[in-house]
């Protein structure tokens, strides 16, 4: 496998420098349609990265669902890993790769439990299905390789027969508000554009670095 030689040059836009977002939010929510238009059902998918009590790192795929002057919100159990790593530490970063646009924007903030309500309203817009998941798994629990969720989803749906499937209190959002932000558009010959957002005395100062 030749893999020192796969390489791409990238070409397909430019960072317009002289026409930027005072708001590194809002410069990333016209990213953002930007990659829906080219990848609807996975645009939202990002890589959290987290430090667990004892300083390992440790970074999964996640999906974004929502975004607001806030900052950037995703849902889990609250019992999981990633949860464990940001009660400890609550300094987590984010990751968007968008290939097609050859784009990729760089998060790093405060992750911080959403609200009831807000977990709430969420859960009730999610399939069924999806809340009879967030009931059934214990994530990152250990389970044995035979494991059979069937008959724990039989007594679910018992439970909840021609009832509202209520939200766990075990598991609900999280916003990751950004303290800093870097924008990077690929260009040719590997010098990239990179643009970067950082909160200085509560206000968003931006600057342009090397590639």
């Amino acid at each position: 496998m030749d893999i020192k030689n796969l390489r791409l040059n990238y070409k397909k836009s430019t960072i317009d420098f002289k026409n930027l977002a005072e708001n590194p939010i809002h410069y990333f929510m016209n990213w953002f349609e930007d990659a829906l238009k080219v990848n609807k059902q996975e645009a939202n998918a990002c890589v959290l990265s987290t430090i667990s009590s004892d300083n390992h790192p440790s970074s999964r795929v996640v999906l974004l669902k929502d975004i607001n002057e806030s900052g950037f919100t995703f849902f889990t159990n609250y019992q999981s890993s990633k949860a464990k790593d940001i009660d400890a530490n609550p300094n987590v970063a984010l990751n968007f790769y968008w290939p097609e646009l050859e784009r990729q924007v760089r998060i790093t903030g405060t992750a911080k439990k959403n609200s009831i309500n807000d977990s709430d309203t969420y859960f009730e817009s999610r399939p069924r299905d999806s809340q009879m998941g967030a009931w059934l798994s214990d994530q990152s629990e250990v389970i044995g390789l035979g494991y059979n969720f069937i008959d724990k989803l039989s007594s679910l749906e018992s439970k909840f027969k021609d009832k509202a499937v209520t939200r766990p209190l075990h598991w609900g959002g999280y916003c990751i508000m950004p303290v800093k932000v870097e924008f990077w558009q690929g260009r040719p010959s590997r010098l990239h554009d990179r643009l970067v957002y950082e909160m200085k005395n509560g206000k968003w100062i931006y600057k342009r670095l090397a590639p």
